[in-house]
């Protein structure tokens, strides 16, 4: 039975997404010129995907410090990635104009992915770090150019269990690319909405934590691993004890 009711939520989610996908594909096409436009023109697109299907797959989503998100100033927003179930929770939360930073197999996501690309869009290829330290810095002075703000998983991949993965350094190159402040995004819960590598869904509570901004005014080129580790410690002292990296949990019982 249970599988059933994951099928349903299944076909009702990417029926959403579709439609609402083909509708967002002809204002792209429009916008085809402008990057900028495309990107600012996805607010609607982005809150009606990520409400319905959130909905759809029983996400009950709680969020803890809204006045965090400051529309009016830009950031660097970071998450962390436990389940697809995040996408659509991020949705939710994205301030007008932001640009995802997402690994290049996003396209690969039916609808969504094609939508993503179209916009103009981030997608990093792991495997090739030159080229993706290339694209994170145009994309720095695009941004930078037209105020904008960002979006990205602060491990790269999704965590198989829902425990915090170690972070990518791409968020103190996007930083000190930049100059933004950046906003962790502590999502708690994903991982038992949506298991990674199934088609089982179940619903469930979700918290998500905005955290205030850090400032990266002082970050340093040469030491981004001090940098990325100010902000990941702001993830460990937020996330609950099943989502802990393991070596953490065994610190904190020996302490």
């Amino acid at each position: 039975m249970d599988r059933v009711f994951s099928a349903i939520k299944l076909v009702g989610g990417l029926a959403v997404v579709g439609a609402a996908s083909l509708m967002q594909t002809a204002i792209l096409l429009a916008l085809l010129p402008s990057r900028t436009a495309r990107i600012r023109s996805c607010i609607i697109y982005e809150r009606l995907v990520g409400y319905s299907v959130s909905w759809l797959i029983g996400c009950r989503i709680s969020i803890i410090g809204k006045e965090n998100l400051n529309f009016r100033r830009p950031a660097i927003y970071v998450f962390n990635h436990t389940s697809i179930a995040d996408l659509f929770i991020t949705l939710r939360i994205l301030p007008f104009g932001t640009v995802g930073v997402m690994k290049k197999e996003i396209v690969r996501y039916p609808f969504f992915g094609q939508v993503y690309l179209l916009t103009g869009h981030l997608r990093v290829d792991r495997s090739r770090q030159n080229l993706a330290i290339s694209q994170m810095r145009s994309l720095g002075e695009f941004v930078r150019d037209r105020k904008l703000s960002i979006i990205m998983s602060a491990e790269g991949t999704r965590s198989k269990d829902g425990r915090l993965l170690p972070f990518k350094k791409g968020i103190a190159h996007m930083a000190l690319l930049t100059g933004l402040p950046v906003v962790p995004v502590v999502v708690q819960g994903a991982h038992r909405i949506w298991e990674k590598n199934t088609l089982k869904i179940r619903g469930g509570a979700v918290q998500v934590k905005v955290l205030p901004a850090v400032d990266t005014s002082d970050w340093s080129a040469d030491e981004p691993d001090s940098a990325v580790a100010e902000i990941r410690a702001a993830f460990l002292n937020n996330l609950p004890h099943d989502q802990l990296p393991l070596e953490q949990t065994e610190l904190k019982k020996t302490a």
